[in-house]
């Protein structure tokens, strides 16, 4: 047998969930591009969604620089998606670089960017329209 010296690279996988989007991000050693859903974060249209995404990355630095990170995002709207993307690559990079400083300053800047947020939406009540509203009364 050959004694060859495997160069381990570090892979992070670690997901993110906001209302109904649910997002996996897989996080590489490579030269900081990031893609969703297969397709190249700088070719995104929408500037909302683009710097929703980017926010961690441009908290982290350098950092964002030396990783790859890929993501696979279904379900729910696009702000949702966009929400579920950027809490996956914070986590995904706090995970990565081991650091208390980032984590705290994630935290800091915005306690969701690690911490999922537990609201859904409430559902509608039987014979009802909505999940608040009372049901019409009719005198006639």
């Amino acid at each position: 047998m050959t004694d060859k010296k495997k160069t381990s690279k570090k892979v992070i996988h670690v997901s993110g969930k906001r209302k109904k989007a649910i997002a996996r991000a897989t996080l590489r050693e490579g030269k900081g591009s990031i893609r969703v859903n297969g397709q190249l974060l700088d070719s995104f249209s929408n500037e909302i969604m683009k710097m929703k995404i980017m926010e961690p990355l441009i908290l982290a630095g350098e950092l964002s620089k030396k990783v790859n990170i890929d993501i696979n995002v279904r379900g729910g709207g696009w702000q949702g998606q966009t929400e579920a993307s950027r809490l996956s690559i914070a986590k995904a990079l706090v995970e990565y670089s081991k650091d208390p400083a980032l984590k705290k300053m994630f935290l800091d800047y915005d306690r969701h960017m690690l911490i999922n947020d537990v609201r859904r939406v409430e559902p509608s009540k039987p014979n009802d329209s909505k999940a608040r509203a009372a049901r019409q009364k009719s005198y006639r």
